[in-house]
């Protein structure tokens, strides 16, 4: 079947890899109708160090089930599913509590070189399938497919930063970043009552596009200057919640920068770095929180499935940007360049 792989910084390929297949009983095989390219691939894209053997990469997709293994009984075949990035057997303590992405038997797509790692592909194969897929209960030509792939990730990490920052009527939010994340947490601040959303970005189009999500107040600028007109914007004390959705260490100081005292900061933007400041003056003598991490999709897909359902939902907007499979490595280089905001690959 055809994958994507990455060797390496700026090295995607489009190849041939041995086809997906049933290993484990508990296991299933889609066939991939749609898949994308994440903001989190674009950090291997830039950094990875090259490697003789590519790897798979993606993790978002939606897709029909093919094969089931002998003890999955909520699939069957033809089934239009929605896979989260990570798979869960729903029973562990942390599933329990909701916490899917750290399952004790769980585990993420796209770190290796077998048909059930990466979702940029023809096939993927899908570990704990009954516990980590969605039916979705339409049909492979639906109109609502962009939006419900928004479900594998951009939408429910947008949603994770919202919630975990506690977003919530009254509450006022600044949004930092405007790549698909940032935007879908425009749209979960929106959908949980947030009075106030200053999205903070780089791109016109994109900011336009936070404005029909639901942002109140735009600002272009960065550092320092970001930081200035945010508190210009709230009468000088910063927002009661920041989401942090880019993972730069910049953005880091500037989520520092805007957040009220006693408020809270939802980082899902995956951090490139290893530190960063949160010390007393920053962090402590403020009572500021720092919460997020990675989302857990499963756990937040049945809320928000019928909303991408019945329309009143738009999150597949943040698509620009649609690529035949094979086209891949273009996909990429579109999304380093800020060409395109999110690709969605088809077959």
């Amino acid at each position: 079947m055809r994958a994507t792989l990455i060797y390496g910084a700026h090295d995607v390929r489009s190849e041939e890899i041995p086809d997906a297949r049933i290993q484990s009983p508990t296991d299933a095989v889609i066939r991939i109708l749609r898949s994308c390219i994440c903001g989190s691939d674009l950090h291997r894209y830039n950094a990875m160090p090259a490697t003789v053997v590519g790897v798979s990469i993606g993790h978002e997709c939606l897709g029909i089930v093919e094969e089931i293994g002998s003890d999955v009984t909520g699939l069957g075949r033809g089934d239009l599913v929605v896979s989260p990035f990570s798979y869960s057997d729903g029973e562990c303590d942390f599933c329990l509590e909701g916490l899917t992405s750290s399952c004790r038997h769980g585990g993420f797509y796209g770190h290796g070189r077998d048909g059930a790692s990466g979702m940029q592909a023809e096939a993927a194969r899908i570990p704990l399938a009954d516990t980590t897929l969605v039916k979705l209960g339409v049909a492979e030509d639906s109109a609502l497919l962009s939006g419900l792939l928004t479900l594998a990730d951009v939408l429910p990490t947008g949603h994770h930063a919202a919630v975990v920052a506690r977003v919530g009527p009254r509450t006022s939010v600044t949004v930092i970043g405007d790549g698909a994340v940032g935007l879908c947490a425009v749209i979960a601040a929106k959908r949980l009552g947030a009075e106030r959303i200053i999205l903070m970005g780089r791109h016109d189009d994109r900011l336009e596009l936070g404005r029909d999500f639901g942002a109140t107040d735009l600002v272009p600028e960065r550092g320092d200057e970001g930081v200035k007109r945010v508190r210009e914007l709230t009468r000088g004390d910063g927002t009661h919640a920041v989401l942090e959705c880019v993972g730069h260490l910049d953005a880091y100081e500037q989520a520092l920068g805007v957040v009220r005292a006693g408020g809270i900061i939802g980082r899902v933007g995956v951090p490139q770095y290893e530190v960063g400041p949160i010390g007393i003056n920053t962090m402590f003598m403020r009572n500021i929180t720092l919460s997020g991490g990675p989302a857990p999709v499963r756990a937040y897909i049945d809320e928000l499935l019928p909303e991408i359902l019945d329309g009143s939902l738009l999150a597949g907007k943040v698509f620009d940007l649609s690529l035949p499979l094979e086209s891949a490595p273009e996909g990429y280089r579109a999304m380093a360049n800020r060409r395109a905001l999110k690709v969605m690959l088809t077959p």
